[in-house]
């Protein structure tokens, strides 16, 4: 198995839209990465927060399978932790993958002794950002 990552994925509306359900359809069938688990957590507008399955929400239903081949590896606990980072009136999305890219890389590792101990997710605003200073340092001839 390649190296796994737990992402948490914020929408400013209260339910994942059917374009955000079909992205992730689209990361199923992609065969960079395994979607392992899934599961949406809303905290609605009087700070309650609920959580579920894609599949528990009839407008979703159709797009995305109804999770046959996940894991149930999202729990409580990190329904709970997502819930503490959303605004009242929104909802996140959990997806846990495997980087399936990696497996062969993690596999020659671990034969090895060796393992992949941590990884960093860097924002793409953090990217563009970086990018445009090393343009304009180099626009400004430094």
């Amino acid at each position: 198995m390649g190296p796994a990552e737990l992402l948490v994925l914020t929408f400013p509306q209260q339910t994942i839209t059917i374009e955000a359900a079909e992205a992730l359809a689209k990361l199923r069938t992609g065969g960079d990465v395994r979607v392992i688990d899934s599961l949406v957590v809303t905290r609605h507008p009087e700070g309650e927060a609920t959580y579920g399955e894609l599949a528990d929400f009839e407008h979703l239903r159709g797009v995305v399978p109804d999770g046959s081949a996940e894991l149930p590896l999202i729990g409580p606990e990190d329904a709970q932790e997502a819930a503490e980072l959303l605004a009242p009136g929104t909802v996140a999305l959990l997806v846990l993958i495997e980087h399936v890219w990696a497996q062969e890389t993690a596999e020659a590792l671990r034969e090895i002794g060796g393992r992949i101990a941590s990884g960093v997710r860097i924002p793409p605003e953090n990217i563009g950002e970086a990018v445009r200073a090393a343009e304009a340092h180099r626009a400004a001839g430094k």
